[in-house]
């Protein structure tokens, strides 16, 4: 295997690795907050919602990986 073509899969998981690695804390702190129970109903529905869409994008992510790097690599 050449070195730009270790370094381009390398960068590719890595770069994801990170997005699911935002993703996921940005979904603790959003559960943390909820089970402080310190805002009102309406409130929490909105982030029950953003929940079930995090949880579907961090899904994303990992299928985007798994159809795309078998492309990258030689």
């Amino acid at each position: 295997m050449r070195l730009m073509e270790y370094l381009n899969i390398v960068g590719f998981t890595v770069g994801t690795v990170g997005k699911i690695m935002v993703a996921y804390t940005a979904m603790r702190v959003h559960f943390r907050f909820w089970r402080a129970h310190r805002v009102d109903e309406s409130v929490f529905a909105i982030m029950r919602r953003e929940q079930v869409v995090g949880v579907i994008g961090i899904a994303c992510i990992a299928l985007g990986y798994l159809l795309e790097a078998p492309t990258r690599l030689p």
